[in-house]
């Protein structure tokens, strides 16, 4: 049974929804559907799944481009019903007949949609029921076919046995007499001489010469003794030590171990930077340049297929007169040439497919303006979407936060997490050096127990920055020690504690699930995922499986989900800058910090006009 149908405009305005349908709807499957559907660009799905404590809900909708309505359907997810697509269709034509922008009340077309879903039904039931009378009688006849060829192949392999019993021993009794002859012995004359010469052949392949196994033995033995005697001519006592390549005329280094020296107590002499580097990136405002030059070319060559169709004087008089409703067949063209440069640009696949079925959804039905081209149009609504996307829903001040949590007398708690590699300890010190720049007190909590060389890694960073850390050694519990971090930074008075975690793999479960009972254990203020700019699909892979596994492992009936991305390695990668896109289009999440080189600077801020540039450019 239909639990709720809505009719709204894109603004928001619900113009009708039928009250005679089922009871209250429990949660809030439609705001859900707008909030992480909708506005999220996966409106080219066919379907959203909405679970509520006590239900489980399907949502179907349908779009009217041309007047911004949207058409909602809501129902059991366990009655699968077959007639929803079409009710929505039929719903979507009657009532845009009977709208207007300045009408609010339409409680007239309660009874033209309990005819509409009285016909739908009706419809449903009987196509259910000519499915059933259809499949017994080809099942039937099926087996009555199968009957009848298996009698009839059993009948014939009856009779091709008797036939073939006398050929069948004459060949085995050939082959007898052939095996005792020594010779393969076959019908075919033209085929004996062939198998007789592959025989002796492969006898002669099979056969050893003894002689010259003996002289390999000889020579194999003479070359041993010659390279004991050179082993026993060298001096045992004397180093052998690699001379240094020595390039043109210039004078030899001395030094080659540039490590840092350490002091007689066994500590390194590491040299203070922390005020050497000047100014972070991040509070560094990017300059884009606008140039359009670009971008006119691209729909240039975006237009070139439009034209060799529909040829040179149907493009001009359409692009002056305006189309009358974009139909999927119009866009597919331009859609396709937009996935592909969206893939080049190390987008994943399936997510630039998704995109491209959105945009698709929401120009479907639109109205062609005059002096504009499909590929434009098309080009303006995928900017858009991508800025949409890109901009965060929520506030990324972390500074804000911090000063909010140190009003509370706690300190903030932020926890990197992310697979092996990809740079979590180096940009948890630019993080750190960023926070000292805004005269905040930072600790360091070494939690990456279980990587040879790790809080060794982050002890020299906080020596260069000159900041405390915390730390146990390894092989411990890091839930305990990012505990024990935390309760440390609330005596001394620290502002923020930046918490390192082991590099994981996302089909790792006991590692994930150490990471899970960290997270419930201290209840971080922010969760962010560490992930490289470089990779491509497998960023939604990570991402997902990252977030997935948090959820499924946590004792917490709320779990703690990734809340922020640092994208790193965005220097090494020109244009390929799809992997912000595809991180954020799984997650949900914002970008917050970009890595961008190797020196304590070298952070900055996701600039969104930057990216949608560069990934249509």
């Amino acid at each position: 049974m239909l639990e709720e149908l809505l009719i709204f405009t894109r603004g928001g305005l619900i113009l009708w929804t039928c009250k005679e349908l089922g009871n209250a709807l429990k949660g809030s499957p439609i705001d859900t559907l707008i909030r992480s559907c909708l506005l999220e660009e996966r409106s080219g799905a066919a379907s959203y799944n909405y679970d509520a404590p006590g239900a489980a809900y399907t949502l179907k909708w349908a779009f009217h481009n041309k007047l911004g309505l949207v058409f909602v359907a809501v129902y059991q997810r366990i009655l699968h019903l077959l007639y929803v697509d079409e009710l929505l269709a039929m719903v979507k034509h009657e009532f845009s007949e009977i709208y207007d922008p300045k009408r609010m009340n339409y409680n007239d077309f309660n009874e033209t949609f309990r005819q509409l879903r009285k016909e739908a039904e009706v419809r449903a039931e009987e196509l259910k029921k000519s499915k059933q009378l259809v499949k017994p009688v080809n099942d039937g006849k099926k087996l009555g076919q199968v009957k009848k060829g298996g009698s009839e192949g059993g009948n014939k392999k009856k009779s091709e046995a008797n036939d073939g019993g006398d050929g069948d021993s004459g060949k085995s009794y050939k082959l007898e007499n052939g095996h005792s002859n020594g010779n393969h012995v076959n019908i075919e004359g033209s085929r004996t001489g062939f198998t007789n010469d592959k025989e002796n052949a492969s006898c002669n392949f099979g056969a050893f010469n003894v002689s010259k196994l003996q002289k390999l033995r000889s020579k194999g033995g003479k070359k041993t003794d010659t390279v004991v005697n050179k082993g026993s001519k060298m001096d045992p006592k004397k180093k052998i030590t690699k001379k240094n390549r020595v390039w043109d005329d210039s004078p030899q280094e001395s030094k080659l171990d540039f490590t840092d020296p350490l002091e007689e107590n066994g500590n390194e002499n590491i040299e203070v930077v922390a005020t050497d580097h000047g100014e972070s990136m991040m509070d560094k405002e990017e300059i884009i340049s606008s140039d359009s030059e670009s971008e006119a070319e691209e729909v240039g060559k975006e237009s070139k297929p439009d034209t060799k169709k529909k040829g040179w004087f149907s493009s001009i008089f359409q692009s002056i007169a305006g189309k009358a409703n974009l139909e999927k067949s119009d866009l597919e063209p331009a859609l396709k040439a937009l996935k592909d440069r969206l893939m080049t640009k190390n987008v994943a696949e399936e997510i630039a497919e998704k995109l491209c079925e959105s945009v698709a959804a929401s120009l479907e039905g639109k109205k062609l303006a005059s002096f504009t081209r499909i590929s434009s149009t098309v080009q303006a609504a995928m900017e858009e979407a991508l800025v949409r996307i890109l901009t965060p829903r929520r506030s990324i001040d972390i500074l804000r936060d911090v000063h909010a949590a140190k009003e509370q007398r706690k300190p903030y708690v932020v926890v990197f997490v992310g697979v092996n590699g990809v740079g979590k300890s180096t940009n948890l010190a630019k993080v750190a050096y960023w926070l000292l720049q805004h005269k905040i007190s930072v600790m360091m909590a070494a939690c990456d127990t279980f990587r040879s060389g790790a809080v060794e890694q982050l002890r020299t960073h906080a020596r260069r920055l000159q900041i405390p850390i915390f730390e146990k050694g390894y092989e411990k519990d890091p839930a305990i020690v990012a505990k024990e971090a935390i309760q440390e930074a609330t005596h001394s008075g620290s502002d923020v504690v930046l918490v390192d975690t082991a590099g994981r793999m996302q089909d790792n479960e006991p590692l994930m699930r150490a990471l899970s009972k960290l997270i419930y254990l201290n209840n971080p203020d922010l969760v962010l995922f560490v992930g490289e700019a470089l990779v491509g699909n497998d960023a939604v892979d990570q991402l997902s499986k990252f977030n997935q596994k948090l959820a499924d492992l946590s004792t917490s009936p709320n779990p703690r989900l990734i809340d922020g991305i640092l994208l790193t390695k965005f220097d090494t990668i020109d244009d390929k800058v799809g992997a912000a896109l595809s991180m954020v289009y799984v997650s949900g999440a914002p970008v917050m910090f970009v890595g961008c080189g190797q020196s304590y600077t070298d952070l900055k801020k996701l600039n969104v006009k930057s990216i949608v540039k560069t990934l249509l450019k």
